[in-house]
């Protein structure tokens, strides 16, 4: 069992979570346990994580407070370490924690240094250590530990749009004092030096006094420029897959890495997008499967996940997406329908759950992909027009089927591009961004 679990609360964090994930790996090695916490990405992010970085990828309500609180369910590990991605630990962070620990404290925080070379910043540092020590207030970049005992007796963060650290202290401080340690974690600059060090000092102590004040928190993060957390949504989800069959999986990747390369990434790249969509937890998942159902490794889909299987019909791509939604919206009127392949290994369930949100207010929703076509569609109601008259895998694809919302009458909207990895110039971006995470089949359905 591990005595540390650290938790790690993302949003849209891909250029930032490498080198986070990277500098965890030796604690990782010494028993630590990592559980990466996303809360609805739209970029890289789900995929970077998923990498095999952390021991465990989660998804949560968005917003700091939920997104720590999930991280922390369940847990065994004796302690529990709040980390936000831009922030680096200390070498020894696990034995500095678990000696603070054991010295009687419940609670605790590290100094902070901002990662600039700048004067004033080091000021604005050292007056955050100086000022959690007068009060007994600890801020999340300081990396807030506690007991795990003691964070479920005091019912975990508050959820706070904004400034659940500071309730959180004003929790745990009746508890006792904090730990205050002065090994030091590195926080980056790029807030400050984003908006300006004077701007976000003023604006911060500005919000702490009106939260002092009882000022409502969705406003104080209304203020920060905090996104709103998004309204729950549901809708089918219909994966398009083929059987992970040397010379029939990747046929535009085999010359270059060999069929039977090619048929172990299908694969991979099918059980990572069924655990994306299991994730995103929308509604009913079914996997329409090519050439059909009774491939073994759709057996072990469905005994394993429960996910529905199904068998592509025969004919082009458009007769076979047109089948997906008439069965989907036979079996389930009313309720919105998504449509994806295996192919974007970048699709994250905030992708999912963005485009479901769409579907509330159009009829469709595309996301689009580099290369013309687009990675999924999303429907309302059933227009057979989007499937009749396409140039399918060609880059028109996109446009066309624009054009035939357009002749339906239909209200449509587009996400940010994606692109897959199709061919081989695809396969290297995909390599350079994330080796392919090893993903078990039980863990599909976790």
């Amino acid at each position: 069992m591990s005595s540390l679990r650290i938790v790690v609360p993302v949003l849209n964090e891909a250029a930032a979570l490498p080198a986070a994930l990277a500098a965890l790996q030796p604690l990782r090695k010494r028993g630590a346990e990592v559980v990466v916490v996303d809360g609805g990405s739209t970029d890289a992010t789900w995929m970077v994580a998923s990498r095999g970085g952390a021991d465990r990828v989660l998804l949560a309500p968005q917003g700091r407070a939920a997104q720590m609180n999930a991280g922390a369910l369940g847990a065994q590990a004796e302690a529990l370490l709040f980390l936000h991605a831009d922030t680096v630990l200390p070498t020894h962070a696990d034995r500095l924690v678990t000696q603070a620990l054991a010295s009687g404290a419940d609670w605790g925080r590290f100094d902070v240094r901002i990662d600039s070379a700048s004067p004033l910043l080091r000021l604005v540092a050292m007056l955050m250590n100086l000022r959690s020590r007068w009060t007994g207030i600890a801020t999340g970049d300081q990396a807030i530990f506690v007991r795990r005992q003691a964070f479920e007796a005091a019912g975990g963060f508050p959820d706070l749009p904004l400034m659940e650290d500071i309730a959180f202290s004003a929790r745990m401080r009746r508890r006792g004092s904090p730990a205050c340690l002065r090994a030091t974690v590195t926080t980056s600059a790029r807030r400050w030096e984003k908006h300006g060090v004077l701007r976000v000092i003023l604006l911060m102590w500005w919000l702490r006094l009106r939260y002092f004040f009882a000022a409502s928190p969705q406003q104080l993060a209304d203020r920060y420029g905090y996104p709103r957390r998004p309204a729950p949504a549901r809708s089918g989800l219909a994966v398009m897959a083929k059987a992970p069959v040397a010379g029939l999986a990747k046929t535009r990747l085999a010359p270059q890495i060999g069929a039977p390369a090619a048929a172990r990434l299908q694969r991979a790249f099918t059980l990572a997008t069924l655990r994306m969509g299991v994730d995103a937890a929308l509604g009913p998942i079914h996997l329409w499967c090519a050439p059909d159902a009774g491939h073994r490794f759709f057996r072990m889909l469905h005994a394993r996940c429960g996910v529905a299987v199904c068998t592509q019909v025969q004919g082009g791509l458009g007769e076979r997406m047109r089948a997906v939604a008439q069965s989907h919206f036979a079996q389930h009127p009313g309720l919105p329908l998504l449509i994806i392949g295996t192919d974007c290994p970048l699709l994250a369930p905030g992708h999912l759950q963005a485009a479901a949100r769409a579907l509330a207010t159009n009829d469709a929703v595309l996301i689009p992909a580099e290369d013309g076509g687009y990675v999924l569609l999303g429907l309302g109601r059933m227009l057979p027009e989007v499937f009749e008259g396409i140039a399918w895998s060609t880059p028109a694809v996109l446009s066309q089927t624009r054009e035939r919302l357009r002749a339906a009458g239909a209200k449509w909207q587009e996400l940010g591009a994606l692109w897959d990895v199709d061919e081989p110039a695809d396969l290297q971006r995909y390599q350079r961004l994330a080796t392919p995470a090893t993903v078990q089949p039980h863990e599909v359905c976790v």
